[in-house]
Parts: C-alpha cells; structure tokens; sequence
C-alpha cells in the first residue's frame, strides 16, 4: 500500500523552463542560449549544492559564466544588476501547471503525505512554493542545497522517507527527469514514476512507471497499487 507520493517541483510542478528561458532571454535580448545557460547552470548549481559556495554566490557567478560563454566579459557591477533583473523578472512569471494543484488536492483528499524532493539550492525554492500557493500542500520539503547532495543520490530520497516517517516500499516519487527522478527513486528502494510532459520517449526502464501528465496520476495510484490509504487525521500529519 502507497502511503505518501512525493514530487519534483521545477518542470513537475512549476512551469520553470518557460518562466527560466524567458528571464534569460529577457537579460541578453536573445532566445538562441538556453542550452548554453542549463550548461553553466548544471555546473553552477552542482558547487551550491555541494555547499562550495552560497546561493547569491552560486547565480552572480553563473551569469558571469554564462556571459563570458557569450563573448561579453563585463565588470562585476553590471553582472550583478543584470542577474538581479534576470531574478526579479523569473520571480513575476512563475506558474504552476495546469494539472499541478487538482492533483494535489487530490492526493491530499485521498489521505496521502506529500513530499516534495527538490533538486535546487536552498530557501527561495521554499519561498517560490509559497508564493505559488501550494507550500500548504506539502508535509515536508526536502532540498539538495540544505542536505548537502542531490538526485539521484539515495541519500536525498532517504530523507524525505525519514521526515515522512514512511518506508521507501510505501512511497511513490514523481518527476520529469527520467534518470534523476524516475530511476532514482527506484533504486533508492521508492516506486519510480516519469512525468514525460512531452510523451516523446521510451524510458528504457523496468520498474519505472510513464505518465504524460499529473492528471494520469491518481488512475495510476489507484489501478497499479489497488486503493488509495486511508484518509490520514489531521492531527496525524507531519507538518
């Protein structure tokens, strides 16, 4: 029996490429460099989750990076008034997909605890759930900067069970990422699900569930484990 489902939050539950690949485009007046800014930013963020440096840190010197990348080796002054518009104009433009809240409140009525399991670095992702609306939903939050690794380590899917106070056997993980998420999950002993939004691949995956979007979730839960659980108390979960 599935007892909690957790989530990815960024391209699962957020809408973060669009809103991401806007604001860049937006700070160099270009859209042809999204590839090259997930390149810089892989990089970037990998050091910031690994605690080598500071979330503030972490973006300046990404967009530095990625400026160089360009062919503009600007001062640091203008890097950081560039970043810090860049920023402003992804926090205006954040949105949650269509089918992200319904099934939330579905799998909250069905009476599962609901994880989140983020790779990003550190409070604003906690700040971002909040001006979305959807912090609410979540008993726990479980970020790669505040542990100190990310997926697919075993080890960030360890703590959500942990702060769910439920074994990984009885835990579905959701997310857009086939190997990070989906197998992930799985070989951290959770039941792996793939959000493939673009429904454009095989995942090559035994044990690793397909879905094409949030709607298909609860049909999943409750044709392939049988029956959602019992509606937990209020007073039972772990907020």
């Amino acid at each position: 029996m599935i007892r909690a489902v957790c989530l990815d939050i960024d391209d699962t539950l957020v809408d973060f490429a669009t809103s991401a690949r806007s604001a860049v485009a937006a700070m160099i007046g270009r859209d042809d460099m999204w590839p090259a800014w997930e390149r810089v930013t892989e990089e970037h963020v990998a050091r910031a989750i690994a605690g080598e440096i500071d979330y503030d840190t972490m973006r300046r010197a990404r967009t530095k990076a990625f400026l160089a990348d360009c062919g503009a080796l600007l001062d640091d002054d203008l890097i950081v008034r560039m970043e810090d518009r860049r920023l402003a104009f992804l926090n205006q433009t954040w949105r949650t997909f269509d089918d992200a809240v319904p099934c939330l409140e579905w799998l909250r009525s069905a009476g599962f605890l609901i994880g989140a399991i983020t790779n990003s670095t550190g409070a604003h992702q906690r700040d971002k759930l909040a001006r979305l609306g959807i912090a609410e939903y979540f008993d726990t939050v479980v970020i790669a900067g505040e542990i100190g690794c990310g997926k697919p380590d075993p080890v960030i899917f360890a703590t959500a069970a942990k702060q769910l106070d439920v074994p990984p056997e009885q835990i579905v993980h959701v997310g857009d990422r086939l190997d990070l998420d989906a197998v992930g999950a799985r070989d951290a002993g959770m039941h792996g699900i793939w959000l493939d939004r673009a429904a454009g691949a095989e995942p090559g995956e035994r044990a690793v569930h397909v879905i094409t979007s949030l709607e298909a979730l609860p049909k999943l839960l409750v044709s392939e484990f049988r029956t959602p659980p019992t509606v937990v108390p209020s007073q039972q979960r772990c907020r």
